[in-house]
């Protein structure tokens, strides 16, 4: 529904009661449309306060609401006043004509200011104007019962309407304005309520996989995470090697998290992934009719980061050209543009990570020595799957779940699978795990794993260790491969403990770790029995 203009809404009134009418539900209905779509309540407020003006020609009005404290009424929303006059708009309790209305939750009319000594013209509005010709009006704003505020208006119709259609009118504007507020503080605890959940689960996230969010607990990844917190507070450069897989994304979070830029943006480039042509522009940004089709200026991801952290993947990617650009943006903290000539200054911290060998295109002539030094000021070697094996175990835990959880599933891995999975090399390492966790949960008819189902889905695994997977009796046949050296040490473990414990299970499970099902397990599996000069000893 348009606005209506100036002539149109003189010629309403002047039609009659009837039309005034028209004007009251189209204030309505339009405050009713502001509430409806409100992201931020003083801007609504005031939005509201304008309908009164452009549809019904107030003078001003104000909203005045009881503060955090309980102790004293101020404006939070005007129309008419200026920021100076707002600010003066301060009250006691019981002070005024606002402090009256408040106390007494009733409704108040001044038909002329200029004889109500109660009147204090606090924020000085009406200085220019003959208080002759104003009266004044003020209902309270209920919330759940409670007066939370006054809603006044200046002159709202004019002389020829009586003052009990301008109070009955303002009496429905203001149960608008209460329930907004009710609603709105609804919202703010759900929010709360919302945040201190979310804290919450990061906090147990936080404890279930170690520090930062990420899974493992072997030596090398415990080395990982002291270089975390000892980098972090710092505003170096970091470069992240290793290869692909190895969660140098997870890492490159948790140094931004770790830091005192965390509450600041974390934007991500995937240097690989954007063309040549565009990536300047995605870095950069351009200004309006740099190249065809720009007809907006847009700011490139160094602005939007601005006081954050950028993390730059796969920087061995990089156009050389774009690197003297980088190198610049490091060293001074400016750039311009594509098109424009305007300097810019952001502060942002710069972490990178390649799984090439930079020296190596240093010396090929594909990467500026320069950059790559300025990169590696403070280098982190991320290790590969196959170097924490004793983690494998761990995140397949957890890919297992999650892929459970969202697939409907509720797969399980036989113990003979996993330990073919823990002696696998992982060229791919933790993504090439986790994908392959997904893969079997999605494809798999069976609800426990076992080595033969790994074949048929699994690439890489050597024909001799899925042979030697399938049956113990090939334990003694294929000496040589790394999944029957694996079981072997495992049954001796197995059988020493047992030697120790009197052939006792529950006594040899506490020593290893296990529960007596699964030692159970392993007794059947390696066809384990206690000697008979221990039984006739016994």
């Amino acid at each position: 529904m348009p606005p209506m203009d100036k002539d149109e809404i003189a010629s309403l009134k002047s039609a009659g009661t009837c039309h005034l009418e028209t004007l009251k539900l189209r204030a309505l209905s339009e405050v009713c449309k502001l509430i409806g779509r409100a992201v931020h309540l003083d801007t609504t407020l005031g939005r509201v306060l304008k309908v009164l003006h452009d549809i019904l020609q107030m003078e001003r009005a104000t909203l005045v609401l009881l503060d955090s404290n309980g102790k004293r009424l101020s404006i939070r929303a005007s129309y008419g006043l200026s920021i100076e006059e707002e600010r003066r708009g301060i009250y006691g309790l019981s002070e005024g004509i606002c402090g009256q209305i408040f106390q007494s939750g009733s409704p108040c009319v001044v038909p002329d200011i200029n004889n109500e000594p109660l009147f204090l013209n606090r924020t000085g509005a009406r200085s220019k104007i003959k208080k002759e010709e104003l009266s004044f009006l003020g209902v309270p704003v209920k919330a759940e019962g409670k007066t939370v505020g006054v809603l006044t208006v200046d002159h709202l119709f004019g002389p020829d309407i009586s003052f009990e259609e301008d109070m009955s009118f303002l009496g429905i504007l203001a149960t608008l304005i209460g329930q907004f507020l009710v609603l709105h503080h609804a919202i703010l605890q759900k929010e709360e309520k919302l945040v201190k959940e979310n804290k919450s689960l990061k906090a147990e996230l936080h404890s279930r996989f170690n520090r930062h969010y990420i899974i493992g607990e072997s030596a090398a990844m415990q080395e990982t995470y002291r270089l975390i917190e000892k980098i972090a507070p710092s505003q170096a450069t970091v470069l992240l090697l290793g290869e692909s897989g190895t969660g140098k994304e997870l890492v490159a979070r948790a140094l931004h998290e770790t830091s005192s830029r965390k509450n600041k943006p974390y934007i991500k480039v995937n240097c690989a992934a954007l063309p040549e042509n565009l990536i300047e522009s995605e870095l950069l940004g351009h200004d309006k009719g740099a190249f065809t089709g720009a007809t907006t200026a847009k700011p490139g991801r160094f602005e939007l980061a601005d006081g954050g952290t950028v993390f730059l993947d796969e920087i061995g990617e990089l156009p050389i050209l774009l690197q003297a650009k980088l190198l610049r943006v490091l060293q001074e903290k400016q750039f311009e543009r594509i098109g424009g000539t305007r300097t810019l200054t952001v502060d942002v911290r710069i972490i990178a990570a390649t799984n090439v060998d930079l020296q190596s295109s240093v010396d090929q002539g594909l990467f500026r020595s320069d950059l790559y030094y300025r990169l590696n000021v403070i280098p982190i070697q991320l290790p590969a799957l196959r170097e924490r094996r004793n983690d494998i175990p761990l995140l397949i835990d957890h890919f297992l779940n999650a892929s459970n959880e969202r697939n409907n599933r509720d797969v399980k891995l036989a113990d003979t699978a996993l330990d073919l999975l823990t002696a696998h090399d992982w060229p791919g390492n933790v993504r090439e795990l986790q994908n392959l966790i997904e893969r079997l949960v999605i494809l798999t008819d069976r609800e426990i794993i076992q080595p033969e189902t790994l074949k048929i889905h699994m690439d890489g695994f050597p024909p001799s260790s899925l042979q030697a997977s399938v049956t113990s009796e090939n334990l003694d046949q294929s000496p040589h491969s790394r999944y029957s050296s694996l079981e072997n040490l495992e049954r001796q473990e197995i059988e020493a403990s047992l030697r120790r414990n009197g052939w006792v299970q529950a006594r040899a499970a506490r020593e290893l770790g296990l529960t007596q099902r699964q030692i159970g397990y392993r007794i059947k599996k390696f066809h384990l029995s206690r000697p008979a000069f221990a039984q006739a000893n016994q």
